[in-house]
């Protein structure tokens, strides 16, 4: 018989090592995000072009141009996913990384890439997407800035 409850490596599980947790913490953080951010997109399509259906939205989302931007987010979780799923076990470096990129990425800005504009925009209009940056923040604040070396 199929255990019940099966063991994710998508989940924190205890002897995890602390990079693992760090990797976990922030998958979940950009998993809140991205839901965030899909409600606000879902409610501004459906205030636009009226009520959509779960299957609907699900093929907006992969091939509408107003979700486009948020398969970055997709993209990311997917490679932290990966890298927590693999055989080799996640190393400090791993969640070194993943942090510096997700610092980089998450940085909203008038000025900066396009995503980084779109995500400014959500901040400044969707208090839902606010209280989940705040989160993440928390992490980055956790998380010693990558070194540069000269």
């Amino acid at each position: 018989m199929a255990d019940p409850n099966p063991i994710s490596p998508l989940t924190p599980q205890p002897g995890d090592s602390p990079a693992r947790e760090k990797l976990i913490a922030l998958r979940n953080s950009l998993l809140r995000i991205h839901k965030s951010l899909l409600d606000m997109e879902r409610r501004d399509y459906e205030r636009a072009n009226g009520a959509v259906t779960a299957g609907e939205l699900f093929r907006l989302v992969i091939g509408h141009e107003q979700f486009a931007w948020l398969h970055n987010i997709s993209e990311f979780v997917v490679r932290i996913d990966e890298t927590l799923a693999g055989d080799v076990p996640v190393v400090p470096a791993d969640a070194a990384t993943a942090m510096t990129l997700a610092r980089k990425m998450f940085a909203p800005s008038e000025s900066g890439d396009a995503f980084q504009k779109k995500y400014y925009e959500a901040i400044q209009r969707e208090p839902d997407v606010v209280i989940e940056h705040a989160e993440l923040a928390r992490l980055f604040n956790a998380e010693p800035p990558e070194q540069s070396h000269p």
